[in-house]
């Protein structure tokens, strides 16, 4: 399938690599069809992807693992919505990433570690939910340590 993007010219997926958000995301609930671009040929080489919209060509999200900021990243979430993401989930290879802010002014970029995307790899579903962590905040600063990475300390 042939998919156009604002950011990223035409790319070309497989249905194998739609994700559905039933639900969409919070700020972008019409969109519902997404996929990951990412910013390497190598997917474990990358910081930042990309959610990019199926139908939307102007919509790509910068999203990033946590653990990348974060050690032990857990975030405390009601089991009904992990459990719409498909059957045996307690055995499922998820994906849990957060959404980027970067501003014009790259170092106050942030994460949003209070609304993780978790996608069930295994049925392509995705869902955007909000972390019951006081402690997981909505704009954590992460330009130290995305420099500090690339920097390979």
């Amino acid at each position: 399938m042939r998919v156009e993007t604002k950011w990223f010219g035409t790319i070309e997926i497989g249905e194998d690599k739609i994700i559905t958000f039933e639900k969409g995301l919070i700020g972008f609930e019409d969109s519902r069809r997404f996929t990951i671009v990412y910013n390497s040929e190598n997917e474990n080489e990358t910081s930042i992807m990309w959610l990019q919209s199926v139908d939307d060509v102007s919509l790509a999200l910068p999203i990033m693992k946590p653990e990348i900021v974060i050690d032990n990243y857990d975030p405390v979430v009601e089991d009904e919505l992990i459990y719409a993401l498909g059957d045996n989930i307690e055995t499922a290879e998820l994906l849990v990433v957060v959404a980027l802010t970067v501003p014009s002014e790259l170092k106050k970029m942030t994460c949003n570690l209070k609304a993780p995307i978790i996608i069930n790899i295994d049925t392509l579903k995705g869902v955007q939910v909000i972390a019951d962590n006081e402690d997981y905040q909505v704009r954590y600063p992460i330009y130290d340590v995305l420099e500090s990475e690339k920097d390979g300390e």
